[in-house]
Order: C-alpha cells, then sequence, then structure tokens
C-alpha cells in the first residue's frame, strides 16, 4: 500500500468524523437557549441528549456488524445523511418532541461514524502504526467541538437558531459528498475482510467477541474514563461555567478551546506509550480515572466559585480522558480477529456513552429535584445545585473501575496461560531502566582517551 494514499483515505475519514463530533456537541452550547425555546426543565433538556446517546448507544453493536459486512464507505456516507437530516428537523423545531426528533437522528448518523473510521485503520496501516494513528483519530475528530464552540456559536447568538442549525446540516452534505468520491474501504488489490453471513453467524460473533475479556476490558475502560468529559462538552459543562461559575462567555469559550487543544497535545504520547508499553495499559487508564476524579473534588468542594486556574485544570483532566479512553478500542483490536473488529470495537464503544447518558440524566434529575425542593433558592443552575448533582460522577468513576480491575484479573489469567506474564509494575520499571541504560552506553561515543 502507498502511504500517500493511506492518509488521504484517513484524512476524507477523519473530515466525516470531525463533522459528527461537531454535530454531536452543539447542543452543549444551545442549552440555556433551548431552555427559552421550548420552555423545558433541566431533566428535559437533558433527556435531549440522553435519548440521542441512548441511541448512539444501542446502534454500536448492530453497527459494528453492519461495517464488518458492507464497509466504512457506505456507514460514514450513511451516517452523515442521517446527521444532516437531523439539523435540518432541528433547525426548524420548536416543540420538545419536534427537537428530540432531530436529535434522535442525530445520535443514529453519529453511532455509524467513529467505528467505520476506526476499522479503516488496520486496513490501511502498518500494525506498529496502529495505536498512534488510533490516537490521532480521536484527537483530530475532537477539532469539531472546536466547530460547535465557535463558528456555531458566533452564528447561533449573531443570526438565531435557525441559521446555525442549517449551518451544521451543510457541513453533513459536504460529508457525504467527500466520501461517496474518495474513500475506499481497502487498498487496491486488497481483499477486504468479510464478515461471516447469515443471522445464526452475526450472534456468534457478537458472542465471541463478548466472551473475549479483553473485549470487555476495552469497553470498562472506555466507561471510566470516556463520560465526564462527554458529560462537560454536550450538555453540562457551559451551563456549570457560565451559572454556576459565573464566568463570561468569550472565557467559556477559551476553556472549551483548551479542553480541545489539551486533548490533542496529549493522544500522540498516550499512542506512543500504547505502542511501547502495551501490557500497561490498563494501568494507565486507572490513573487517568483517578486524576479525573481528583481534579472534580478539588473544584466541587473548593468555597465559593472555583479559581480560573482550578477550572482550567479540571478542563485539562477531563481532556485526558478523550484520547485515554481510545486504549479501549487497542483492547479491541489485539483481542480480535481482524474480521471481528468492527463488533469488538462497537461494544467497546457502548461502555462511554452508557455512563455519559446515565450522568447527564441524573444530573439534571437531581438539580430538578432540588430545585423542587427550594434547595436552589429559585435559582435551577445554582453553583450549590451544581455541586450536588455533578457529584454522581463519582459513583460511576468507582464502579467503572471496580469492572477494569475485575476483567483485567481476567485477561491476565488468559495471557499467563498463552505464556505472557505481566511482571510488577516496581520489575518493569527497573527492566526498562536497565534497557534505558543499555542503549545510551550503546550509543555513545568511545573514550578517545585524552
Amino acid at each position: 500500500m502507498t502511504a500517500p494514499r493511506a492518509w488521504l483515505i484517513w484524512t476524507v475519514g477523519i473530515f466525516g468524523y470531525l463533522v459528527a463530533v461537531s454535530q454531536r456537541t452543539s447542543f452543549g452550547v444551545v442549552g440555556l437557549e433551548a431552555t427559552e425555546r421550548f420552555n423545558a426543565t433541566a431533566s428535559a433538556i437533558s433527556f435531549f441528549t440522553v435519548l440521542q446517546l441512548l441511541v448512539y448507544a444501542a446502534l454500536q453493536i448492530p453497527v459494528g456488524l453492519l461495517v464488518d459486512r458492507f464497509g466504512s464507505r457506505a456507514m460514514i456516507a450513511g451516517g452523515a445523511v442521517l446527521m444532516g437530516m437531523g439539523q435540518l428537523q432541528l433547525a426548524f423545531a420548536d416543540s420538545i418532541p419536534g427537537g428530540i426528533l432531530g436529535r434522535v437522528l442525530v445520535g443514529a448518523g453519529d453511532a455509524m461514524t467513529f467505528i467505520s473510521v476506526i476499522r479503516l485503520i488496520p486496513l490501511w496501516f502498518a500494525p506498529a502504526r496502529v495505536p498512534l494513528v488510533t490516537q490521532l483519530t480521536g484527537m483530530t475528530g475532537q477539532l469539531g467541538q472546536l466547530v460547535s464552540v465557535i463558528p456555531f456559536a458566533f452564528v447561533l447568538h449573531a443570526a438565531g437558531w435557525t441559521p446555525a442549525f442549517l449551518m451544521l446540516a451543510g457541513l453533513s452534505a459536504l460529508a457525504v459528498v467527500l466520501v461517496v468520491v474518495l474513500l475506499k474501504d481497502v487498498p487496491p488489490g486488497t481483499e477486504r475482510p468479510q464478515a461471516q453471513q447469515g443471522l445464526k453467524a452475526t450472534g456468534i460473533s457478537l458472542a465471541r467477541a463478548w466472551r473475549q475479556p479483553g473485549t470487555r476490558l476495552g469497553m470498562w475502560s472506555h466507561f471510566t474514563i470516556q463520560f465526564s468529559g462527554t458529560v462537560f462538552a454536550m450538555t453540562w459543562g457551559y451551563p456549570f461555567l457560565i451559572s454556576g461559575q459565573g464566568l463570561e462567555a468569550g472565557t467559556v469559550a477559551g476553556l472549551m478551546g483548551l479542553y480541545v487543544a489539551a486533548g490533542m497535545a496529549v493522544g500522540p504520547f498516550i499512542g506512543r506509550f500504547v505502542s511501547r508499553h502495551p501490557l500497561r495499559r490498563s494501568t494507565l487508564v486507572l490513573l487517568i480515572a483517578g486524576t479525573t476524579a481528583t481534579a472534580w473534588a478539588a473544584v466541587l468542594l473548593t468555597p465559593g466559585r472555583a479559581p480560573l486556574w482550578l477550572l482550567a485544570g479540571l478542563v485539562v483532566a477531563l481532556a485526558i480522558g478523550g484520547p485515554g479512553s481510545m486504549i479501549g478500542f487497542d483492547f479491541a483490536r489485539t483481542f480480535n480477529p481482524a474480521h471481528r473488529i468492527g463488533t469488538a470495537t462497537g461494544i467497546v464503544n457502548v461502555g462511554g456513552f452508557i455512563a455519559a447518558l446515565v450522568a447527564i440524566y441524573l444530573i439534571g434529575l437531581v438539580l430538578d429535584v432540588l430545585y423542587a425542593s427550594g434547595f436552589s433558592n429559585g435559582v435551577l443552575y445554582g453553583l450549590d445545585p451544581f455541586r450536588i448533582a455533578l457529584s454522581v460522577q463519582f459513583l460511576l468513576l468507582g464502579f467503572g473501575a471496580t469492572a477494569m480491575l475485575v476483567c483485567r484479573r481476567k485477561v491476565r489469567r488468559q495471557m499467563a496461560a498463552q505464556g505472557v506474564v505481566v511482571p510488577p509494575l516496581r520489575t518493569a520499571l527497573a527492566r526498562q531502566r536497565r534497557e534505558n541504560l543499555a542503549r545510551r552506553r550503546q550509543t555513545s561515543p568511545p573514550d578517545s582517551g585524552d
């Protein structure tokens, strides 16, 4: 295969994913406007995103099976068509049911995109490059969030609701054209891996992917460290920073930009770490989970409004969870054969979005309960109610980390049966130091004796 062609295919796929991310996160910017447009409560507004994510999560396994059968090109193009239809519907919706229908279509189209792009990578790139290109995929795709934070928000405030959502629909149309014209499923002369045909064979493939403990470890890794950033970016981050922390819209836009930039900056380092230390992937995921919990605790326990530097630290910690969650897909790739990668990736991708929709809904529900009880003093999105509501994330972080540890034990037993033993971390670090020292001695110039 030729590297330039591979990078072109990847770029077209990335554009489709970038558009999907911009569609996915656009509603997080319009939370306050949507409350007024639809005359809705906090839980009703959260339901828009919850239902969107529910559709997204529910379709991950079916989409994984379909992409194994029909290829990435058809699925990415079809997803862009659905997202464009959803944004057109939302552009003219003036009631909650109409708005929800639009977000359901967006969620369905979004569900078809990421898995399809991820599946292109092992078909077009050498195995040694796959972890890094996977990180680059997640990292570059997150630029779509900048589309929703900057140009979409600008059009929304300058021209209004309908033109802003029509702009997003136009992006989907452009993605359809580029994918249909330029994207190919496999390199020339290469036969596409075929999934088994028939309903029974499909069920067997799904069952085998699920029974593989490495697939489940990937799912719980994704569950644990992906959801908090999604909750922040898609729904509750903007209201929390504007109404709870009292920041100006420009400052919030800067923090959302930092979220994207931090994720892009850390992605390549995580990719290299995964390539060099494949036996330490789960340890890195657990460290990221601990960092996320610590950052939220620091912000929520700070008396009064948190200083800007602390909020920036929270944003960076959440951003790390995005590329960190991509490790889950690396588990799916390494523990499953090529013809089952789409199915296994779909299972993994369910994790973070199930956790996100549960967290988004519970946060909205807690805010409404506190408001109805009088605790909020008539301010739905006040700082004190947000402290309590956002704390539900700690339950999900703890649950996910526990499930990870259980699955990791099963994976390591399986690896030990195959002759692969994971040494204790202290032993591994000491061995790495010895290898680095030996490498430096081999590459250092000889002593001249002067």
